[in-house]
């Protein structure tokens, strides 16, 4: 059975990949900060629960000595959780804590982690890492009229998702028995940056989970080093 670790996923798109990835057959462990909705969300989608804060050092160790204590192994990460810190109404805040936060949260996590992870990652047959990324991030599509993310200003957000773009290429590169993929999972109806889910245009987190899902259980022959998105493909 593949066992697989997903950060950030009491909520929205983490767990709803949870939701996918159980139902498919993985054996799952759901990440979270706290631990009383980690818990709820993992029994509501079959996981089991790990407490995991992407941004400090001994949880992300203690999860990881959770997980080899089970003896399960782990065979895929996905790099799922992420913030944006709003400042006033949907604008992004800009003030030196908040950037800290976010990149801390969306880029250092994603190196805490994985580095973490890798031991165990290099025992399986087939390790996958799938780190959540944004077209937001994407020098391509933020520059390609008929894309949305062209239209939208993300300064801070949107720098740290090209961050994990690079992130993605430089481990492909580094662990090549590893195959890490960033991928867009569209845009989706979260409680991303603050608010309720309906105040975030996009579709259900239970559609936009189904590509993080897809390259979360690609096999030995899949790809590494790219970006992918529902049509497969997207440009750096």
């Amino acid at each position: 059975m593949t066992t697989t670790l997903i950060t950030g996923a009491n909520k929205g798109l983490g767990k709803e990949t949870a939701r996918v990835l159980v139902d498919a057959g993985h054996a799952v462990w759901l990440g979270a900060r706290d631990s009383e909705r980690g818990r709820a969300a993992a029994d509501e989608v079959g996981a089991r629960f790990v407490q995991l804060d992407v941004t400090d050092d001994a949880s992300v160790d203690a999860a990881m000595t959770t997980i080899a204590d089970a003896g399960t192994g782990l065979d895929v990460l996905v790099n799922n959780a992420g913030i944006a810190k709003r400042g006033g109404g949907m604008t992004e805040a800009l003030d030196s804590a908040s950037v800290l936060e976010v990149f801390d949260t969306n880029v250092v996590g994603i190196v805490r982690v994985t580095e973490a992870a890798l031991p165990l990652l290099e025992q399986s047959a087939n390790p996958v890492v799938v780190n959540v990324s944004s077209a937001l991030g994407s020098f391509w599509a933020t520059h390609e009229p008929s894309r949305p993310a062209s239209h939208f200003v993300s300064l801070v957000y949107g720098s740290s998702k090209a961050a994990v773009s690079m992130l993605t290429v430089q481990y492909a590169r580094a662990h090549t028995k590893v195959k890490f993929n960033a991928v867009e999972p569209g845009i989706t109806a979260t409680e991303l940056g603050g608010g309720d889910p309906g105040s975030h245009p996009g579709r259900p987190a239970s559609t936009s989970a189904q590509v993080v899902a897809k390259l979360a259980m690609i096999g030995p022959g899949g790809p590494t080093g790219t970006f992918q998105e529902d049509q497969g493909e997207l440009g750096w």
